[in-house]
C-alpha cells in the first residue's frame, strides 16, 4: 500500500515505514503529524485518485527530528563595478517516519 501526499508545496510517494524529509513542520520531536492532503491511494481495493484529494484519507507519521540541509552559497556580483555579496543558506527540514495510511 502506498499514498501520494502533499506538504510544503511538494508531493511525496510514501509507504508505511518510509523516512522522508519535508519542509520544516511546526511540531516537536516525537509528536505525531497527520497529512490530510492525500492526492492518491493504492492498496487492496485498487488505485484511487483524488479530485484533488481523496475524501477521508489520511497519512500518519512521527516526527523524528529537525535537521538542516546542505549549505548552498549565494554569490551576487556585477562585473566592473566592484560589487560582490556572498551569502550562505541552509534549508530547515523535518525528518518524518510514516506510520500508517488510512483510506
Amino acid at each position: 500500500m502506498y499514498a501520494i501526499i502533499e506538504t510544503g508545496g511538494k508531493q511525496y510517494k510514501v509507504q508505511p515505514g518510509d523516512v522522508i524529509y519535508v519542509e520544516k513542520l511546526a511540531a516537536a520531536e516525537g509528536d505525531t503529524v497527520v497529512f490530510d492532503r492525500v492526492l492518491a491511494v493504492s492498496g487492496d481495493k485498487g488505485f484511487v485518485a483524488g479530485e484533488p484529494t481523496v475524501p477521508g484519507a489520511k497519512v500518519t507519521g512521527k516526527v523524528d527530528k529537525h535537521v538542516k540541509g546542505k549549505k548552498i552559497i549565494v554569490f551576487k556580483y556585477k562585473p566592473k563595478k566592484n560589487y560582490r555579496r556572498k551569502q550562505g543558506h541552509r534549508q530547515p527540514y523535518t525528518k518524518v517516519t510514516i506510520e500508517s495510511i488510512e483510506a
